[in-house]
């Protein structure tokens, strides 16, 4: 922004006072403007921040009795036509030199003290530019527990959130009713300041507005000059299907809202699932061990296998089925990212019967004679004495 532009600002007109109103005018003037179009209550209105950030500026220069006796000394001054003269003196076509930086804080010549229009024009040359930074909101951390069957086929489930938000008893101002805050004169309103770390600059929170870029002088009773108040609202929220135990899913746009107009942060959610007492999941497939008998095993045989959602299947077992083996019933398993089903894996474990009658003993007995001459650890045994 030039020199020019900023001579042109008319801060009582952006105020709606007269050039000589008093300060209790300039002040009311103020507050009504910076209540009506403070971002907390325009989150959407970006016209409405600019004109806010053009009210604070104003009122920070008509508040302040020194800045705006220069202020408006600088506007009679420019506005009357004034012009720089130029030459070197009298031998100089009868012009003189005339060094602005007397005029704006000494930046070129050598005044040092406080006090000129330095002050007021510093601020909206680069590094103190009065602007009001929107906040994103925070992210919010929630869990939820359910149930296995449910994290299957998915689920939506009510989730009570609670995360801060502009307080409703000052509209999240932080300021008490009737009241309104000011620009912070340590930061000029940034949220900012800039100290010098060994040849570099560090940009950090401001310590006196802690951030906010305003201060509070008559704080609010309910949220104590923070602006921020707690809300507790029931959200529907989507579990997808296909979720694994322990899984954070987010959920954009869910979180905290923003302050200043700032985008809401995110909710994230970690999602429990409780255990089956049949089915397992391996990734995106379910497991399912099922007993089979000795003869079932050895002779082959058609059995039934249950699945998580719908009739069972039949799986046919070859003759001579080992215990633990594993056989693949497709599309039967948990949904993929992409929509897909995963597979069922079945597992056959042979079931010892702890009680036998005499006809199946005696049949077992003529069984065990019948392979007497089959050495099944014979293998075992060879390859243990090859170490």
């Amino acid at each position: 922004m030039s020199t020019k532009d900023w001579i042109e600002k008319d801060y009582y007109k952006i105020l709606g006072v007269p050039k000589d109103a008093d300060a209790a005018t300039i002040k009311k003037a103020y507050r009504n403007l910076a209540r009506d179009l403070h971002p907390d209550r325009n989150s959407s209105d970006r016209a409405a921040e600019t004109r806010f950030k053009e009210v604070s500026e104003a009122y920070s220069v008509l508040s302040n009795p020194s800045k705006r006796k220069e202020y408006d000394e600088a506007r009679t001054l420019f506005g009357s036509g004034f012009r720089v003269p130029t030459g070197s003196g009298p031998s100089g076509g009868g012009g003189f030199s005339f060094d602005l930086g007397d005029l704006f804080g000494g930046t070129s010549g050598t005044s040092t003290g406080e006090g000129g229009l330095g002050d007021v024009f510093g601020g909206l040359f680069g590094t103190r530019a009065r602007t009001t930074q929107a906040r994103r909101g925070a992210d919010v951390e929630s869990e939820v527990s359910i149930a296995f069957r449910e994290a299957i086929d998915g689920i939506t489930v009510p989730l009570r959130m609670t995360s801060s938000s502009a307080c409703t008893a000052c509209a999240g101002t932080g300021a008490k009713a009737g009241t309104v805050p000011r620009v912070c004169p340590s930061c000029s309103g940034t949220g900012h300041t800039s100290r010098n770390a060994g040849g570099f600059s560090l940009s950090e929170p401001c310590r006196e507005c802690k951030g906010r870029g305003l201060v509070v002088d008559d704080p609010c009773p309910v949220c104590h000059g923070s602006g921020r108040g707690t809300t507790s609202k029931l959200m529907q929220v989507r579990i997808p299907a296909g979720v694994r135990d322990g899984q954070r899913i987010r959920l954009k746009g869910k979180g905290a809202p923003g302050e200043r107009g700032g985008l809401p942060g995110d909710l994230y959610v970690t999602v429990h699932v409780g255990p089956h007492p049949v089915f397992g999941r391996k990734n995106e497939h379910l497991t399912v061990t099922v007993p089979v008998t000795f003869p079932e095993a050895t002779l082959g045989a058609d059995i039934k296998v249950p699945t998580l959602n719908g009739s069972p299947v039949t799986l046919k077992l070859p003759p001579g089925t080992p215990n633990g083996r594993t056989f693949r019933v497709r599309g039967r398993g948990a949904r993929r990212p992409d929509g897909t089903p995963g597979d069922l894996l079945v597992t056959v474990e042979v079931a010892v019967p702890a009680r036998l009658d005499r006809k199946a003993k005696d049949a077992l007995e003529a069984l065990r004679d019948a392979t007497s001459g089959d050495e099944v650890r014979a293998e075992l045994m060879r390859a243990a004495r090859k170490e």
